[in-house]
């Protein structure tokens, strides 16, 4: 069986949560099996090895899960992007909207060089609304979007329109 089907087997549904209608793709059992999260680190690290990345870059909260573990894979810097007033140092901000509302993202001004190619990981993408307002950080810093990388792309929603025009390569391990 190929990572996307283990992928695809071990995800479980919750119906209804956070809201009705909703259908949440919970990943917490995928964290249960170590030789999965070691093949999904792995995939993602493959599927890159043609790039030149020099950082990764991955978003609160379940971004850091796998975000760290292929950072360390790839022996680059891991670089958090949290929520506003989570982290200590001088920050870039970027906000963005919310299905009822608005929120803000920051990343430390000094996480990235100049020119630094970066991944930017998270494990959903579904709107895109946070994913770009993460590249548009990279950005900020003067780094480069060199690939987006997501467990599960939920492409019904088109959150890849709201990022094609940072012109990286997408990676999703499932879609749904």
């Amino acid at each position: 069986m190929n990572v996307e089907s283990k992928i695809k087997t071990t995800i479980r549904d919750i119906v209804d949560f956070p809201k009705p209608g909703i259908v949440f793709k919970d990943i917490t059992p995928l964290l249960q099996d170590a030789e999965l999260c070691k093949e999904i680190t792995d995939e993602f690290a493959n599927r890159v090895s043609h790039l030149k990345i020099e950082g990764v870059a991955a978003v609160e909260s379940r971004g850091f899960l796998f975000g760290m573990l292929i950072a360390q894979k790839l022996r680059v810097p891991f670089i958090p992007i949290r929520k506003k007033g989570k982290l200590p140092y001088d920050t870039f901000e970027e906000s963005y909207d919310l299905e009822y509302g608005s929120a803000i993202i920051e990343m430390h001004k000094d996480a990235i060089k100049p020119s630094q190619n970066i991944l930017l990981h998270d494990d959903l993408l579904a709107t895109g609304g946070t994913i770009e307002a993460a590249s548009k950080l990279i950005l900020k810093a003067g780094g480069n979007v060199s690939a987006y990388s997501f467990l599960i792309e939920l492409a019904f929603l088109n959150g890849s329109n709201k990022i094609k025009r940072f012109g990286a390569d997408l990676i999703g391990l499932v879609q749904y």
